[in-house]
Order: C-alpha cells, then structure tokens, then sequence
C-alpha cells in the first residue's frame, strides 16, 4: 500500500517520501481501516521532525486521526467489517490502510462525513479535557481563546458557547478573526494591532478573563497571566510559538488562579473509558449543530507537504485535511 514514510528525523520537506510499505497486521482487539481521510496538524510537523513528546520508532508513517470504513476486524475487536470509524494515534494516518485498536477507535455518527470525523477527535477532546473537564468553564463565565481561528481554537470557541460563555477570541488577521466570528466568537482581537491584556481587561469590566485557553506559549502565555481573573484558570495546550514559558508564580498566588495542563494523548493511557464517554457528549453536541470541524481545505494523498506548509506559514486555519479516493 501507499503511506507517507519517515525514515529519519527532520523537517516535513525533507523527510517524508511516498514509499510502497506492507499493510499494518490485524490485531486481535483491532481493525484494518481503508483510509477515507486524515486530519494534518502542527503536531504532525513535530512528530516527523522528533520534536514531539513521544518519539515514534523509525522508519514510521506519521498521520495522527484517521477515519474510513473497516475492512477486517480482529476477534476481540468492537467493530464489525464495513463500520465507518475513526482512530486517534501517534501514527499511521497518513497511508491508504491504518491499523486502529479498541482503545482509541470510535463509530462515526451516521450523519457524520470522513472529513468532519477526521478532524474532530483530537481538536474537540483538547477542547472538552481543557475547557469543561480540567477548567470547569460555567454559563456566563468570560473565556479566553488564543490562536482562535486554529483547529484547536475554533473547537475550544464552539464548546465554550455551547456551554453558555462569552468567549474573546485572539488573531493575526482579519481574515482570522472573521473566522472567530463565524465559529461564535463575542468578542476578537488582533493581537498584532491591540494590546490584548488591556482589551480583555477593559471587555470583561476590569475582571480578566475567567478562563485562558493557550495553545501558543511564549509571550502569550507570559501576557495572559496578567489579564486573568481572580480564581481564573489558564489552561496550557500547547507551544506553537517555539518558547516554552516559565509561570510568574506570584500571579497566580495573587490572584488565587490555576494554571492547568492539557495533553489529551495522555487521557488514552491512563483515562481511556472517560475518552469514550467524553467522545460521545462530543457527538452528541455535533449532531445537535452546536459544534462542527472548520475544514481549511481538502488535499488528496500526495498534498500532504502542501497541507503542512498551510500550517507552517501560518495561512491556514481550522485543520487541513487528505482526502483518498
């Protein structure tokens, strides 16, 4: 079969190559997914260059969320051949057939497409274990979400709304913030014109923001502690911005707040039946319109570097996804 391949460490335009590789071997509690398609994310570019928490075992095939219809299933295995499912791994993904366990493979909802499915689990999970999960957002609470027109960011803008926040959303652009907007932003900045600790202070009536999703690190981060409210919650996706920050302690002392960790491939190794449970409060939430993927652009199987450079220059928002025949 056709996967993309990393033989070695490095960045995504040198190191990934279409290669003929043997088809993954049927596990007994798993199942052989033909790959309809597969979400692209910053994590990806991470993984393929051995900058990711994990490192995977050489040569591997990189592609995190891969959804498609069952081929064969193993005896332990839920599934049945011909379940449309979708599976959550470090690898994989990005091949014509994937391997998927019970562990991190779920049944699409019938209204669901491969596209939607593709780019769901990963965004949305984050989105409920940082926000509802770990930040304990309530009705009415004001919400601060960086990188919002990201994958990440469009998902933690929709879930927040569904619960009943009013939610700030940060961005570079104005095509971005226009894409807050539509996911239900009340609220955005352009962070490159606007101070944004001085206008969430000055939005939330001096307050700060109850709770702060950061998927950026760095500056953002920094900046963030000083615009969160009195037993406000910051909670910690990610370091897109390439600086891991230290926290100012003081401020979180002074302000009684919390500052959370969120990375969700860890709720698979020690919380698994939650993710399940989780995932189904999810769909649910889909098929009641409350929330939905924001699809950047569909790429076929041999778009994957153009996909990536889409995130890498920071054009794209919402997630790319590859789409096979």
């Amino acid at each position: 079969m056709r996967a993309w391949q990393v033989e070695e460490f490095g960045p995504y335009k040198e190191a990934l190559s279409i290669a003929e590789v043997a088809e993954p071997d049927l596990a007994s509690d798993g199942v052989i997914i033909d790959v309809k398609a597969t979400g692209v994310m910053y994590a990806d570019m991470l993984n393929i260059a051995g900058q990711y928490q994990m490192k995977a075992p050489l040569p591997f095939v990189p592609g995190s969320e891969a959804a498609g219809v069952v081929l064969e299933a193993g005896p332990e295995s839920r599934f049945k051949p011909g379940d449309r499912v979708v599976t959550v791994n470090m690898m994989g993904g990005f091949a014509e057939k994937t391997l998927g366990l019970n562990a991190n493979t779920f049944p699409i909802p019938d209204a669901m497409s491969f596209v939607d499915a593709a780019c769901f689990c990963i965004n949305y999970q984050t989105g409920y274990m940082g926000l509802i999960h770990r930040g304990r957002i309530k009705a009415g609470e004001f919400v601060l979400v960086h990188a919002g027109a990201s994958g990440v960011g469009t998902a933690a803008i929709q879930l927040a709304k569904a619960v009943g926040c009013t939610v700030i959303a940060t961005a570079s652009t104005e095509d971005k913030l226009a894409v807050c907007r539509e996911a239900g932003a009340d609220h955005v900045i352009n962070y490159t014109e606007t101070d944004f600790v001085g206008a969430v202070k000055s939005i939330t009536g001096g307050r700060g923001a109850d709770v702060i999703y950061d998927p950026v690190g760095g500056d953002v981060f920094d900046q963030s502690t000083k615009c969160i409210a009195f037993e406000g919650r910051l909670i910690i996706i990610g370091f897109a911005s390439g600086r891991i920050p230290e926290i100012a302690t003081n401020r979180l002392l002074l302000k009684n707040a919390d500052a959370v960790g969120v990375f969700f491939g860890n709720y698979n190794l020690f919380m698994n039946d939650f993710v399940h449970e989780t995932l189904e409060v999810l769909f649910d939430f889909y098929k009641k319109g409350a929330i939905k993927p924001v699809v950047y652009k569909e790429y076929p199987f041999e778009g994957l570097p153009d996909a990536l450079e889409s995130i890498e220059s920071r054009q794209c928002h919402g997630k790319p996804v590859l789409v096979l025949e």
